[in-house]
């Protein structure tokens, strides 16, 4: 299946879960800022809301928005215990973490930080609240393993990816043990390291080819 992804975006996410399944997915890397692929593609015509995550699923129908994208995958291979049954409280409490990571973290916390537009007193912010909701996850992650304690599951490929961010934007997260411990136990996962090593290796090509002189 074609994965649309972004090198640095929350799209990692998809990608890491797609790795633990051993789903194998063909990387298409969309440039957000023209948002076209690198055959000049015009993403549009994929998502037309211009975002990432998108998987093109064997229909050929199109499925966005991580959190759903995940679902989807975990459902498809159960025995891995990526996901919890339907109906059970498990499920739910895996899902009100996923909403915590997108609402909290993802949108309310950390969107303000990437806009460039974003003004310097909301950064500021925008910077104490991202700090004050880490240490309320480091609070949760106490003497557990992952989020829903010896299981990893979605969530944590995401809380995973969108914690990280905390280092792009120097967020202090000093004396977060708890955080940082877990972000060290899921960052040595293979499927992140393998993840993480192919959004590097394209963001390589991405930075050899913005250097290449324009052919006249």
């Amino acid at each position: 299946m074609k994965f649309y992804h972004e090198v640095r975006g929350c799209s990692l996410a998809v990608d890491i879960v797609a790795r633990e399944l051993q789903v194998p997915l063909d990387l298409q890397w969309v440039n957000m800022t023209t948002k076209t692929l690198s055959d000049g593609t015009d993403y549009l015509t994929i998502n037309s809301k211009g975002t990432v995550p998108t998987l093109e699923l064997p229909n050929g129908e199109y499925l966005s928005e991580g959190a759903v994208i995940m679902q989807y995958l975990a459902d498809g291979d159960p025995e891995r215990k990526l996901l919890p049954a339907v109906g059970t409280i498990a499920r739910y409490r895996v899902m009100e973490w996923m909403s915590f990571v997108a609402a909290d973290l993802h949108k309310g916390g950390f969107m303000p930080l990437f806009k460039k537009t974003t003004p310097l007193e909301y950064r500021a912010i925008a910077r104490q609240y991202l700090h004050e909701r880490l240490k309320w996850l480091n609070d949760q992650l106490t003497n557990k393993m992952f989020l829903m304690g010896e299981q990893f599951t979605i969530a944590d490929a995401h809380c995973y990816t969108i914690a990280m961010w905390a280092r792009v934007h120097d967020i202090d997260t000093q004396g977060f043990t708890a955080l940082e411990d877990y972000l060290a136990r899921v960052g040595a996962r293979a499927s992140v390291k393998a993840a993480e090593q192919a959004a590097r290796e394209q963001g390589e090509r991405d930075r050899a080819a913005r250097q290449q002189p324009e052919v006249s």
